[in-house]
């Protein structure tokens, strides 16, 4: 049989029904003819799907079903039934979200596709009591006055940081294109060569730089940069010098960079802004977890960085948003930008930024109650045990269609955060069974069928096998709900 996954169908195929369906109207036989859409629409099925979705959607979904039986099938009997199956197929695919949950069992955690850093629950009831009722964004319940909606976070960020100011943005491209804008537009800006990264979706930081009308100057080597290259390219004309954290990627072998703290004091010594680009900024330093090292927005500013720019949804473990952290005066004429407003953050992020960021208050608990660090801290025997139990109810499902193992694997962080590091891990590798026959588009099938589950299972493609890395599948709730929908798998009818 030809593979069924991902088929369409045709528009009088009859799905099955139970019988206890209750939208469902008691048989009756066919007619010649259809009845007028007022008596179609009083019949209890219609009348049903109009209570839940509405006079005119069901109307629209009963006039598309009639335009197609006159056009295909007028010279066969109406049916009634296959109408009403179709009227509440149609409606309700109208009214599922596009954007739902899913079950990232990729390996990538931060993954930019899925939506990256997941929130605690304290986020999310921020969140859900910031949209339900009116909040004090920009009203200061001091003076009674109109307020600065970045009051909400600025002292938590300088606790958090040592800066002395901070503001916020949507996101860090916004929040370099903003520092760009305000302190080098018609200027010039330095940058090592083998710090000009490009991130997902072709951004570039050339791009940006030209974007905010500021002229890039290459200091150095893609390899090897030092002091007196940028000491040589300070010109007149230099408005900033920006060292970017190239987190996506790893220049490793005859290298040399140099350190924030001498170039810090070069820009001191010359009156040049010194700003560093972290992109993902993780707040608090990893190797305390065992994981690696990635630097903080602390120790950039103790190291002398002016301004420091770094993203909220990363390892931070927070909502979208790109954060600005430095000096006060630097910070106050970013903030007076005309584009600051265009790129401010709403109430929603703020309310679940300042919920994440009083988490990192109490460090000693971050591993328990924020989901990133819990997920990138998960020990990898304990996701093999997971892996173990569920493998047996997949296998079930899967019969002798596909062959079902428990494979070590190696998970990573994403999001640019640590590009050449992997976390030891587990996962659920599924193959075609032994001795099948032009097995080339089984995985592809196969990951389709996961991806039309109701909570649709997104895995990854490696050696010929469906890999379900299980590091983001938690123990407990998430867990009973992977395995309860297996049933519903539309398997691939041929390998």
């Amino acid at each position: 049989m030809r593979s069924q996954v991902g088929s369409t169908p045709t528009l009088f195929r009859q799905p099955f029904m139970t019988p206890a369906d209750p939208a469902r109207s008691s048989p009756r036989p066919a007619l010649h003819r259809p009845p007028s859409l007022d008596r179609l629409l009083d019949r209890p099925a219609l009348r049903t799907l109009v209570d839940i979705h509405g006079r005119g959607p069901v109307l629209a979904a009963a006039r598309a079903y009639l335009a197609g039986w006159r056009e295909s099938a007028a010279d066969q009997p109406f049916d009634p039934a296959p109408f009403e199956d179709h009227c509440r197929a149609a409606l309700e695919a109208r009214a599922a979200p596009h954007l739902k949950p899913v079950f990232n069992l990729t390996g990538t955690v931060l993954h930019t596709n899925l939506g990256r850093a997941l929130a605690p629950p304290e986020a999310v009831q921020a969140v859900a009591e910031a949209m339900a009722r009116p909040t004090n964004l920009e009203y200061d319940l001091a003076s009674g006055q109109r307020g600065d909606r970045d009051d909400h976070i600025e002292d938590l960020l300088r606790e958090l940081t040592g800066a002395e100011a901070a503001t916020a943005v949507n996101n860090n491209a916004a929040a370099v294109l903003l520092l760009l804008g305000t302190l080098a537009s018609g200027k010039e800006v330095l940058v090592s060569r083998g710090e000009l990264v490009e991130i997902g979706g072709a951004f570039r930081i050339p791009d940006i730089m030209r974007r905010a009308g500021a002229r890039l100057v290459e200091v150095g080597t893609t390899n090897r940069t030092h002091l007196r290259d940028y000491a040589e390219a300070i010109s007149p004309r230099t408005a900033l010098v920006m060292k970017v954290h190239t987190s996506n990627y790893a220049v490793q072998g005859f290298t040399a960079a140099v350190p924030e703290p001498e170039l810090a004091a070069l820009c001191r010594e010359r009156g040049i802004p010194f700003a560093v680009d972290l992109g993902s900024g993780s707040l608090v330093d990893l190797t305390r977890w065992g994981l690696p090292a990635e630097p903080t927005p602390a120790q950039t500013v103790a190291h002398g960085a002016q301004l420091v720019t770094f993203s909220g949804d990363k390892l931070l473990g927070g909502p979208q948003a790109g954060l600005i952290v430095g000096e006060k005066s630097l910070v106050a004429r970013i903030k007076r930008n005309p584009l600051k407003r265009a790129l401010r953050l709403d109430k929603m992020t703020i309310a679940a930024l300042e919920a994440v960021l009083k988490l990192y208050r109490d460090p000693d608990r971050l591993t328990r109650r924020l989901p990133s660090l819990r997920l990138l801290t998960r020990p990898a025997e304990n996701i093999r045990a997971l892996a173990e139990r569920v493998a047996p109810a997949l296998a079930q499902t899967l019969g002798d269609r596909a062959t079902v193992q428990v494979q070590p694997c190696r998970s990573q962080i994403g999001s640019g955060s640590l590009p050449v590091d992997r976390l030891d891990s587990a996962c659920l590798a599924i193959g075609a069974p032994a001795g099948a026959k032009r097995a080339g588009g089984f995985p592809d099938r196969l990951a389709a069928a996961f991806r039309s589950l109701p909570v649709p299972v997104i895995g990854r493609i490696e050696d010929g096998q469906l890999r379900l890395d299980l590091r983001c599948l938690e123990d407990g709730d998430d867990e009973r709900a992977f395995v309860a929908q297996l049933p519903l798998l539309k398997l691939p009818q041929r390998v």
